[in-house]
């Protein structure tokens, strides 16, 4: 059985795609807001 060192494993790609959850999850959150605002303002 391997030996586990705490802290050696490389994370950038995990954290990279992460980040790039995160930050498309803010932009169709946003993009759903900016919808309703719309369609509240124009009555639709």
């Amino acid at each position: 059985m391997a030996n586990h060192k705490h802290g050696e494993m490389s994370v950038t790609t995990q954290q990279n795609t992460f980040n790039g959850f995160i930050r498309w999850s803010i932009g169709v959150a946003t993009l759903s807001i900016a919808v309703l605002i719309f369609l509240a303002i124009f009555n639709s």
